[in-house]
């Protein structure tokens, strides 16, 4: 089925007020204000990018409290013991803090579960590795606010948990009350509300933790020399976790992107610069797009098809043959895992088949035997954009399953598996993406309660987020080099600050034979007076294009994003057709 269009309504005189005002481009301030960033002094800052506009880290409640146990553990050398996670997030937050607690001379051990072994966030495992290693303190990245058992055990063993988390606060726990009994939560998301901006990725609040205890033990308002060049080259491991993350790209998420993607380029690390070389992209600062296609998954497939641990050992290696050879592994990794997503994604789209209608199933649940636990997130991400609703796929092994939730447009993912709060042995992580553990048997039980609740509630922002929002329509003469450039200014982009979308009209293919498959590329051009214009190439982007067979062969309206690609040092325009629509059907948008 086509997807629907909408032009989004921006009334013209906030346009030409903002564009005045801010002294930005026309279109870029439509942009702009398509992106609810319609105040003047708003735009100004929202392009500023400054590091100054970075929030003060004792903001963050549990900080001042963290910073003083861990400050403590470093001076008495007790052993403390950092507990990742498996994805981008955890793995990069995890490598900040050991290199933070190395700088600072801490007696530092590492800890990441194994997705498959271990399950997910804190348990067991966590008890057993603190003891092992004679940890007196344990400090979690990017988990821990709904670890009530967990941190419990630990307190009555001894060892004291300081929690570094951006998930949502969990239920009240029976015994043990609002929050578990952890020596300190480092949590944005925690009340009272005294940051500015929640909205942080684990490795974010790993960031403000390390900049935080830093301040602390100098005693002032200010970092030394070495501390501040260690802070400013880890702020690419919290660039790269904040996109991958898909954390929204607004605020503070910007300013450590761009500068983070600029330590990418010129401080990176052993283990970064072999990620980039991998993935061809040393040699220039990446885009937020590569990082999120081209190195997240690379860090990620460890975790996904086994243990995390080789991607950890990557991000902390100073060498750079050991960590060139890590980068081959993870890349070969990478590799496999595409496999196994395409099969588990070929089961679950026929699996996907008894739960065609979106109004009885406005969020898919999918389970399988056999189905690999760690691309059950990806395989999530896939159908919802297949299906234009949210999605959980559960793999199972047995009697048992663990499954990932991924969100379509506004839909609370983790406020929907709440309302199968009995069904499910473990769940937690935020609105866009949740996690669970659950019997087999439960299955059938927890989709029903789900999406009961959906329908109750009436989901009208699922049936909105299917739709092809464009900022506008824009004459393809129009779109040249120097508009381009002007476009750049909102960069980095990602969510909630999307890449501009438009509209143009009577596109004509300049080569008889356009391209069959997605991702290929061929000439489009506009008529116009002084001849035809033609934009260098473009390309329907594979994921948008399951839809239809082939790209246009007559004239069309074209929806899509401008963007440069650079091939064997030559940069040019060019556009990534979203969708496009021919003869009658190419009547104009809503």
């Amino acid at each position: 089925m086509p997807r629907p269009w909408r032009l989004r309504p921006t009334p013209p005189d906030a346009e030409r007020t903002l564009a005045r005002d801010a002294g930005v481009h026309q279109v870029v301030a439509r942009v702009l204000a398509n992106r609810g960033i319609a105040d003047p002094e708003l735009a100004r800052t929202h392009l500023a990018l400054r590091a100054d506009l970075m929030h003060e880290p004792l903001l963050v409640p549990g900080m001042a409290a963290a910073c003083e146990r861990l400050s403590r553990a470093v001076d008495g050398g007790e052993t403390i013991l950092v507990h990742g996670d498996y994805d981008v997030d955890g793995v990069c937050g995890t490598a900040l803090l050991v290199r933070l607690l190395r700088h600072v001379g801490a007696n530092v051990r590492w800890h990441i579960p194994n997705r498959l072994v271990d399950g997910y966030s804190f348990g067991a495992h966590s008890v057993e590795r603190a003891r092992a290693e004679g940890a007196s303190v344990v400090l979690s990245v990017d988990n821990g606010t709904s670890a009530f058992e967990t941190i419990h055990e630990l307190r009555e063993l001894g060892i004291d948990t300081v929690v570094t988390d951006h998930h949502e606060a969990p239920l009240p726990h029976p015994e043990f009350g609002a929050l578990p009994p952890a020596a300190a939560i480092v949590n944005p998301k925690l009340e009272p509300r005294t940051y500015p901006w929640p909205e942080l990725c684990g490795t974010a609040v790993a960031f403000k933790l390390a900049w935080g205890l830093l301040k602390h033990r100098s005693g002032g308002e200010r970092v030394d020399a070495a501390a501040k060049r260690l802070l400013e080259s880890q702020m690419a491991l919290a660039a790269l976790a904040t996109v991958c993350d898909v954390v929204p790209l607004r605020d503070e998420n910007r300013v450590l992107v761009h500068y983070g993607l600029k330590a990418l380029r010129h401080l990176p690390t052993a283990g970064l610069a072999a990620l980039c070389e991998v993935a061809k992209l040393d040699g220039r600062t990446p885009t937020a797009e590569e990082v999120a296609f081209q190195i997240g998954p690379r860090i990620n497939a460890a975790g996904r098809l086994g243990a995390a641990d080789r991607a950890v050992e990557l991000l902390l290696t100073d060498d750079g043959a050991l960590a060139r050879r890590i980068a081959g592994e993870l890349d070969a990794l990478n590799q496999e895992r595409k496999l196994v997503e395409r099969e588990v994604l070929r089961e679950a789209l026929a699996e996907a088949e008894r739960f065609a209608c979106p109004d009885e199933h406005p969020m898919l649940v999918l389970a399988g035997q056999g189905w690999h636990q760690g691309v059950v997130g990806i395989v999530a991400a896939r159908l919802t954009e297949r299906f234009a609703r949210p999605a959980l796929v559960i793999g199972l092994d047995g009697d048992r399953g663990r499954g990932s939730a991924r969100t379509f447009g506004d839909v609370d993912v983790l406020g929907a598996t709440r309302a199968a709060d009995g069904h499910f042995e473990r769940y937690g992580g935020h609105e866009q993406a949740a996690g669970c553990e659950i019997e087999a048997s439960r299955v059938d039980a927890a989709r029903d309660a789900i999406n009961a609740a959906l329908r109750e509630k009436k989901e009208r922002e699922t049936h909105a987020a299917a739709l092809l929002d464009i900022d506008c329509e824009l004459p393809f003469a129009q779109m040249d080099e120097g508009l381009m450039r002007q476009l750049e200014s909102p960069e980095p982009f990602g969510k909630e600050n999307e890449r501009p979308v438009f509209l143009s009209t009577d596109l004509r293919p300049r080569r008889r034979a356009a391209p069959r498959r997605p991702g290929r590329r061929a000439l489009l051009a506009a008529p116009s007076r002084r001849g035809p214009h033609v934009l260098v190439r473009y390309g329907l982007r594979p994921g948008r294009a399951h839809r239809r067979a082939s790209a246009p062969r007559r004239p069309c309206n074209v929806v899509y994003s401008p963007r440069w690609n650079t091939f064997r040092g030559a940069t040019n325009l060019e556009i990534e057709a979203l969708d496009f629509r021919c003869g009658l059907d190419a009547a104009p948008v809503s």
